[in-house]
């Protein structure tokens, strides 16, 4: 039998309103995550993610990427808690409809990426 430990920590708010806002269910990838300094791989709240969730529900989330020209960004939503996927692929919740403090979140978005994500709101 294998034993994890874990530690409670308060949970990060990155919701400007916090009483409005949907969010759905997904399963968070663990490719291209590096590990910190304690090792564990921890995707922050706030990430935007993407990947073809929405469509098709096995599909695993991954951090949003831009390409093309025009520039195109397959931002879909928001993480909205931190997801550890030190043991692999972990279930999240990813906010596809809200207003977000942009204090909050550990990297603004792009100019693709707010265009992507309609039902998102960023405010200071």
């Amino acid at each position: 039998m294998k034993f994890v430990e874990r530690t409670f920590t308060n949970k990060k708010e990155i919701l400007k309103f916090p009483d409005h806002y949907v969010n759905i269910p997904v399963t968070v990838s663990d490719q291209g995550v590096t590990p910190n300094v304690d090792g564990k791989k921890i995707v922050p709240a706030g990430t935007i993610i993407g990947g073809g969730f929405l469509a098709d529900q096995t599909v695993q989330a991954v951090k949003a990427t831009t390409s093309g020209t025009p520039a195109v960004s397959n931002a879909e939503g928001v993480l909205f808690d931190d997801v550890d996927v030190t043991y692999g692929p972990a279930p999240g919740a990813a906010l596809i409809h809200g207003f977000i403090d942009l204090n909050k979140i550990p990297a603004a978005p792009t100019a693709e990426e707010q265009a992507a994500l309609k039902q998102i709101t960023f405010l200071k």
